[in-house]
């Protein structure tokens, strides 16, 4: 194995080859999403500079905003101190990571009344997005 692909044996893969990843604006430190990686998701992310997930009800390689235009340029990526969670510190192309349109996949709150409620705008028309 070359020196240049060592470094992904230090992540705790779980049982289906997977690590969880979480997407963080590096300007404004929201967390934008949460998504998953295999090792050649994580490896073409750091080779290309743009966040590459593993789509698991597509069961393939999905390159962040390959349809949308929304990329995510990659700043820094991270591991967790256990090495099973990778963080990457990101730059969220034209400030919409989630497929609704909205700028965070987080973007419910829950209430004490027990429900939860969109908080976010959507920024923009998944239909004009997705076209």
């Amino acid at each position: 194995m070359s020196t240049s692909t060592r470094w992904l044996n230090e992540v705790k893969w779980d049982e289906h080859g997977l690590v969880p990843v979480i997407a963080q604006e590096a300007s404004s430190g929201d967390v934008l999403m949460f998504a998953w990686m295999n090792r050649e998701a994580l490896q073409r992310t750091a080779e290309t500079g743009e966040a590459i997930y593993w789509s698991r009800s597509r069961r393939k390689l999905w390159h962040k905003g390959e349809e949308s235009g929304h990329v995510q340029k990659v700043l820094d990526i991270r591991i967790d101190c256990d090495n099973d969670v990778v963080l990457l510190r990101i730059e969220q192309v034209g400030g919409i990571a989630c497929h609704t349109g909205r700028h965070s996949c987080f973007f419910q709150k829950y209430f004490a009344d027990g429900r939860w409620e969109a908080v976010e705008p959507v920024l923009k028309d998944p239909q004009e997005i997705y076209k």
